[in-house]
């Protein structure tokens, strides 16, 4: 049960409450929705503008009394952006906090009714979050609420524990089961404690796993279609999703095509060798070793990268990888159109390479080993600097809160496991205020592992839109192929 605070923060009365700007119709529905709920999941497609929902939601319970104080928690390379839409969006002017313990302390302390956070500080900090949501009525909002998708994580065990002290509690994604469909338990745990979806982690995990053999396993396949299509009744009372369908909005085509390349020599046999005879020989530092990989998740890495780039792995290697004269070919094609292009890959190494190599264009990147300023100075210029035609990024610097639409061309060089990455990483371009069709290419070397990684991520896509309700069960069924499982097991090498 929930206690009314000792205290309750005297608004300032010259605080402006009102909009800058209205929502599309689909976002004051949203809006209408929460607004009177406890908690509430925002689970709008990504590129509907749940940023703004946010906002305006914020407002709405900041102008009927229901919370003193409202907390945005985001990632640390979105603040910046936060910052700039809140200010777009509204009069409010939010309170950052930061690493600076003493200066979050007086910040806490002060009449300001929005503060800004990102996860790893606000997990540094909850004791003392816990402490202020007791002298005020909190609401918060989760951006990018998958953060705490592991259960197990300190990060999600400090979410579960504040949980209970605020007032108001909203998670957002636009992929709320795109990786593993289990996922999406601890994001409802920390709204409701486990009263739509249990107590127990394991036990809903065990029903909701999207195995390897599930292909030769017809009961416990049913089984999972079963719980996988009532998953969203189960949370229908406080969640609420939109896609770019049913919302209405009128977006250009999004246009998606998978170009097959042959591997180098050299980059072939490397692919073979682990393959086949689990490691292979490098060099590493000028030092020839072998490379070990009989585990099978080390195995399945190095298969990736060689397939992308075995510069990766292989210091000594000196050929051009197979998918880099495909790519120039694609970046040409964009800036021929007089457009720009982003270049995705999952590697930081990967990113350092390919922005040298593609210079001529004026290229940029953003990587977790650049710094929050440089990301944020980069896409500035990727966005308003006309000579700057190329951004290269991998998915967990940039997949997330940021709109390109400068840009309508968009290349995977390689692909992650993770579905969510690749949604949120393709729909950077195709979002609100994208005027052109947006092409979208998947670098593929043929005969590699890069053909399981397509049947991984159809498999994880179908059934997230299966958990999600955007389509039906029979829908599912009738689409729905599991032979990503058989695939791997070839791969690896394991009988049938």
């Amino acid at each position: 049960m929930e206690s009314e605070p000792s205290t309750r923060l005297k608004r300032n009365p010259a605080l402006n409450l009102g909009l800058r700007h209205l929502g599309f119709l689909y976002q004051l529905e949203a809006v209408e929705a929460v607004k009177e709920l406890p908690y509430a999941a925002l689970f709008h497609e990504q590129g509907l503008g749940k940023t703004k929902i946010a906002i305006d939601l914020a407002l709405e319970w900041l102008k009927a009394d229901a919370v003193d104080t409202v907390v945005f928690v985001t990632k640390r390379s979105l603040i910046q952006n936060w910052q700039d839409e809140i200010k777009a969006h509204s009069y409010l002017h939010p309170t950052v906090l930061d690493q600076n313990h003493s200066g979050n302390f007086f910040a806490l302390n002060s009449p300001s009714p929005v503060f800004l956070v990102h996860y790893e500080v606000f997990r540094t900090e909850q004791r003392r979050l816990r402490l202020f949501a007791k002298t005020r009525r909190v609401g918060i909002i989760l951006d990018e609420a998958q953060k705490i998708k592991n259960p197990d994580s300190d990060l999600a065990r400090a979410f579960h524990a504040v949980a209970p002290a605020m007032k108001r509690r909203i998670i957002m994604t636009g992929t709320p089961v795109a990786n593993r469909p289990y996922d999406i338990w601890s994001l409802i745990y920390f709204l409701d404690q486990g009263e739509s979806l249990g107590p127990d982690f394991e036990a809903f995990k065990n029903g909701l796993d999207l195995a390897n053999d599930l292909w030769a396993n017809e009961k416990r396949r049913n089984a999972f279609e079963d719980e996988l299509g009532e998953l969203f009744d189960r949370i229908g009372s406080f969640a609420v999703r939109e896609t770019k369908l049913t919302a209405g909005i009128q977006l250009p085509d999004k246009r998606i095509e998978n170009v097959a390349v042959e591997m180098s020599p050299r980059q072939q046999a490397l692919y073979e060798e682990y393959r086949t005879e689990l490691g292979a020989s490098i060099v590493v530092g000028d030092q020839q070793t072998l490379d070990d990989a009989e585990e099978s998740l080390k195995r399945l890495l190095r298969l990736v990268q060689v397939a992308s780039n075995p510069l990766l792995v292989d210091e000594a290697y000196t050929e051009i990888p197979g998918k880099f004269a495909r790519l120039r070919e694609l970046v040409m094609q964009a800036v021929d159109a007089r457009s720009k292009i982003i270049v995705w890959t999952s590697f930081v190494k990967n990113a350092d390479w390919l922005h040298g190599r593609l210079a001529e264009f004026g290229a940029v990147k953003v990587h977790g080993g650049v710094e929050i300023s440089d990301r944020n100075d980069a896409i500035s210029a990727f966005k308003g600097d006309p000579s700057v035609k190329v951004l290269v990024a991998t998915p967990g610097a940039a997949k997330e809160g940021l709109t390109l639409t400068v840009a309508n061309h968009a290349v995977f060089y390689d692909r992650s496991f993770s579905l969510d990455d690749y949604l949120q990483a393709q729909d950077r371009i195709h979002r609100i205020s994208q005027t052109d069709t947006c092409f979208i290419w998947n670098l593929i070397s043929s005969a590699s592992i890069d053909e399981w990684v397509d049947s991984l991520l159809a498999a994880k896509r179908l059934s997230a839109q299966l958990g999600q309700a955007d389509i039906s069960k029979e829908e599912y069924r009738r689409l729905a192929n599991y032979d990503f499982g058989k695939m791997i097991r070839e791969i690896l090498g394991l009988e049938l």
